[in-house]
């Protein structure tokens, strides 16, 4: 069995070497010095200012609403992962659906001042795939309307624009650590700002908004990560050149070799490296996307709706609407096996049997 994704898991003794540091200390949690350490690590790998680990990237979606102190509406998109949406909602706040850009399958930058009304706080858009959305366009429309931007950049782990971190855009960024990424801490997630201002509100809604043994600044969560966690990230860090090469490699592979499939992939932001955190294509038709996917199972090949159904239609707890663009590319796409064990092998035989399904 092929599956989808698959962690990577650095060499055990690795792992295991900070383990008796975590026992003499005996200091699991609450930002320990191994948490602590990463932030600082990370910081520096990915050349920005300020920087949180948290327990995940929907609680750090959550703690960037709840920082910001939005209100009313926030314009979002239809095609991601539920927890963009479920934050907004979980917040108190009503999601606005903005249709995607066709090519990048990003939010349509074209599209969002129409959706502003009074009660539009701010624009919540997510990085698909790791491809980065049009971040100028959104500045300067959040700044004409005095809103606040997050970004969703759950799948951007390394990803810059004009040499810049994609995670410096927005007032703040948010990244998922989740085991499936190209780059995890088992579960985890960052937030990323400028402000330090903002840093430390951040900082304090994390535990809880205490601000000294018996005394509480704001509301605030449990959004502390253990060393545990924090030891995997320290661990896969050492490797994650290796990991990007790698899975560089292989996408480099699939482009290759599909060429002549009736697909196409999502186009990249022009000024910008694709990190290779998934691998998506877009069959022609919906009927040929299904009938791959299907004999890819019978394969024992694993891929992935990603994403499917739309966000807009899919949720119980809001009122379906449909989008042209986001309704079309959900139904067609399809993300194919990419992760660091895969083989050069393995790829050429996945893309065999698409190719084979496709012309028989």
């Amino acid at each position: 069995m092929i599956p989808v994704t698959k962690p990577f898991l650095p060499p055990q003794q690795i792992y295991q070497s900070y383990l008796d540091g975590i026992w003499k200390r005996n200091w699991l949690t609450n930002m320990g010095p191994l948490a602590s350490d990463l932030e600082l690590r990370l910081q520096e790998f990915l050349k920005v200012d300020h920087l949180l680990f948290v327990t995940n990237g929907t609680v750090a979606l959550q703690m960037a609403i709840k920082a910001l102190d939005l209100k009313g509406e926030i314009i979002t998109t239809p095609f991601s992962f539920v927890a963009t949406t479920s934050s907004i909602v979980w917040e108190g706040c009503t999601p606005v659906f903005v249709d995607i850009d066709p090519e990048s399958l990003n939010i349509d930058a074209a599209k969002i001042e129409a959706a502003i009304t009074e009660n539009t706080s701010a624009i919540l858009a997510t990085h698909v795939y790791g491809n980065p959305c049009e971040v100028e366009k959104i500045d300067r429309i959040a700044k004409k309307h005095n809103l606040k931007v997050i970004y969703d950049a759950a799948h951007s782990f390394g990803v810059e624009v004009k040499g810049r971190s994609i995670f410096e855009f927005g007032d703040i960024s948010t990244c998922s650590l989740h085991a499936t990424k190209l780059y995890h801490s088992i579960e985890g997630g960052l937030l990323i700002t400028k402000d330090p201002v903002l840093l430390k509100k951040l900082a304090s809604v994390r535990n809880f908004g205490i601000s000294g043994f018996e005394s509480f600044d704001e509301l605030g969560l449990n959004g502390k990560n253990s060393e545990f966690h924090a030891v995997m990230g320290l661990a896969n860090l050492k490797y994650i050149e290796e990991i990007s090469k790698k899975r560089k490699a292989l996408t480099t592979r699939y482009d290759d070799k599909l060429k002549n499939l009736k697909a196409r992939r999502p186009i990249w932001h022009i000024d910008s490296e694709n990190n290779a955190a998934y691998y998506p294509i877009i069959f022609d038709t919906e009927e040929l996307m299904l009938k791959c996917r299907e004999h890819l199972q019978l394969n024992e090949i694993g891929t992935r709706r990603y994403f499917y159904p739309s966000l807009a239609t899919a949720l119980p707890y809001l009122e379906p609407q449909h989008f042209p663009v986001t309704d079309d590319i959900a139904k067609r796409v399809l993300c194919l096996p990419l992760f660091y064990d895969l083989t050069i092998e393995e790829v050429d035989m996945i893309c065999r049997l698409l190719l084979r399904i496709q012309n028989n």
